[in-house]
């Protein structure tokens, strides 16, 4: 796998992440960034580089994004396992080769939510929706408390870059919290769908999530999708994937990372219920 740096610090990390064109806190969506049944049934598996159906729904891989294969994100701050005090905390990053604020190449023509604003930084904290950044440094008003961060490069249309330098994955604490997570075990991060979709944007959907220190595949570990309470897909392969079918008003999907027996992996952080609206009109 990868080795971070950060502040000077080198972290060894396990193995293997998810490629979607490359090789891996509450709040609606913003214009910025683009605009239950009781019962379980039968899940749908298939190779999830085809198309699956499922009571009307369907999941199928998108098209490929353009590569930027040099892209380098590093964190400067917070550093790796540092202490910092509730309130106003600053992130910086150094980002190589790759250009914040620009609109990916087939922005125009992918058919899905885009940001006006261009490409920039997806930061996670502790599977939290993600807050898109479109500088290298900000402010994030934080509460005590121990905090596992994903930052990742995103395509204008909030499709992650999922190759090794493209991403940091780090961990600090805020206020008086003096917890440590085990950073080389299995990860799952849910990026999007995420907030309101309006018009168009609401017709296809980008679904895309993060792997870290695991891979998926036909006979082992899995991303299980579970639609509005009661459709299930399981994904075998790491990369973005575009959802129709949805109906209008609010939608639920519950991201699993579980084992070829279907046993969910993790103490629990690496399972993700997330809402998101659809309207029919801008």
């Amino acid at each position: 796998m990868r080795n971070y740096f950060l502040n000077g610090f080198l972290v060894a990390l396990s193995t293997l992440f998810f490629s979607c064109g490359g090789g891996q806190q509450q709040a609606t969506e913003t214009e910025e960034e683009s605009t239950e049944t009781t019962e379980m049934q039968e899940t749908t598996s298939s190779s999830s580089s085809e198309m699956m159906e499922k009571d009307g729904l369907k999941i199928y891989p998108a098209p490929p994004s353009p590569d930027f294969p040099d892209a380098e994100l590093l964190m400067n701050t917070p550093a790796l396992n540092a202490g910092i005090d509730a309130g106003a905390v600053n992130f910086d990053y150094t980002v190589n080769n790759y250009e914040l604020g620009a609109q990916t190449s087939d922005a125009a023509d992918k058919g899905c939510a885009n940001s006006g604003k261009g490409q920039h930084i997806h930061l996670i904290l502790n599977n939290e929706p993600y807050i898109a950044k479109y500088e290298p440094n900000f402010d994030v008003e934080l509460e005590e408390g121990h905090y596992v961060a994903l930052s990742f490069a995103s395509r204008s249309y909030h499709e992650s870059i999922k190759t090794d330098e493209a991403y940091v994955l780090s961990q600090f604490n805020v206020g008086g919290s003096t917890e440590e997570t085990d950073l080389s075990q299995p990860f799952l991060f849910y990026s999007r769908p995420k907030g309101t979709y309006s018009g168009e944007d609401a017709q296809k959907l980008l679904l895309d999530f993060y792997l870290i220190n695991t891979s998926i595949s036909e006979s082992g570990n899995k991303v299980k999708a579970t639609i509005n309470g009661s459709t299930e897909f399981m994904l075998s392969t790491w990369q973005p994937y575009f959802i129709e079918g949805l109906p209008m008003g609010e939608n639920t999907i519950k991201l699993e990372l579980v084992d070829a027996e279907d046993n969910a992996i993790g103490d629990g952080f690496n399972t993700i219920e997330r809402t998101f609206s659809l309207n029919q009109l801008n």
